[in-house]
């Protein structure tokens, strides 16, 4: 039953945002995953209206958070607010504790705002003082990049990147979809019920928690376990795989990246209809998951080579079960 309502949700989603069905995708995958997102993309591609909707299907709470240089992490965290009427600290949480958050434009806020950010998806729990807080057991965090402004912001180290479960990038809707997407604003500002908006289906927790053991139950063949661990490896170890591979990577993905492509692509085969992973399955959710672990040498950034040509020709090279 899970399912047949995960499914739902996401037909409910695709109906509200147009243009952007691989972000609904990977959206879902990460929440069935127990991970979190990073998206980059230009303005104006509904990377906020994305897990907003999400967010409505979901029996839960939402918020949303402007990151900016003068940010604290406190802001994020919460406080202890002092009470004078009796010398007593009480704790005030801060927007962490919703079970999905988005950090918009993350890379605007200053390292340590970030840290106390990453620390807590890591953890799962927030301390404050002598105290520490367990964060819901439902607990999401989409951060968002603008690629094309880099004035004022303060890009994410490396290893904090790879505690997000993928990077995924957003591009603009073709004439279509854009037609689509007139068509939908003007009827949501004429508040028209029948321009395609059906009722929004609400999924307890207890059923999102399901769904998830049913993902970790989606059959994943020895050998594609092993063609998983030989993509990853392929990236430490270039060399294997063709001199100017050695030549383009700097750094290879951690063991996060293996742990990430096979419940990703369980939940993308769960997500098919599918009680089985096919090779297909993790080429193509491959790029997402590495493409923010792999660290490029100066000399290939300098060649134009960039983490996804890199990846397209590690899955062509790499054989496939």
């Amino acid at each position: 039953m899970s399912q047949q309502e995960i499914l739902q949700l996401k037909q409910f989603a695709s109906q509200q945002i147009v243009g952007q069905q691989s972000l609904i995708n990977r959206l879902l995958i990460a929440i069935l995953a127990d991970g979190h997102l990073l998206v980059e993309g230009a303005p104006g591609l509904a990377k906020t209206r994305s897990i907003k909707v999400i967010g409505e299907g979901i029996e839960g709470d939402f918020h949303r958070i402007q990151f900016t240089p003068d940010l604290l992490p406190a802001d994020l965290t919460g406080t202890e607010i002092y009470r004078p009427q009796d010398g007593s600290f009480n704790f005030q949480r801060g927007p962490l504790f919703h079970n999905l958050v988005l950090a918009d434009e993350i890379n605007r806020a200053p390292a340590k705002v970030q840290s106390a950010l990453l620390e807590a998806m890591a953890e799962r729990q927030i301390t404050v003082g002598a105290e520490t807080y367990a964060l819901p057991e439902v607990f999401l965090v989409m951060a968002t990049q603008n690629p094309l402004e880099q004035e004022g912001t303060y890009p994410l180290p490396e290893a904090q990147l790879d505690r997000f479960l993928m990077h995924v990038r957003v591009d603009y809707p073709n004439a279509d979809e854009e037609k689509q997407i007139l068509h939908l604003t003007r009827a949501e500002a004429r508040n028209d019920n029948a321009a395609g908006k059906s009722e929004i289906p609400r999924l307890s927790q207890q059923t999102l928690l399901s769904a998830r053991n049913a993902v970790l139950d989606t059959y994943l063949a020895d050998n594609l376990e092993d063609y998983i661990i030989e993509l990853v490896l392929a990236t430490r170890q270039p060399d294997r795989y063709g001199d100017d591979l050695l030549g383009w990577i700097q750094y290879g993905a951690s063991p996060r990246a293996s742990m990430a492509l096979d419940r990703c692509a369980r939940a993308y085969a769960w997500l098919e209809d599918r009680d089985f992973v096919t090779p297909e399955d993790i080429q193509v959710i491959a790029a997402d998951v590495l493409r923010h672990r792999i660290i490029l040498s100066y000399e290939a950034e300098a060649d134009g080579i960039t983490p996804d040509r890199c990846i397209e020709e590690l899955l062509a090279r790499v054989a496939v079960p």
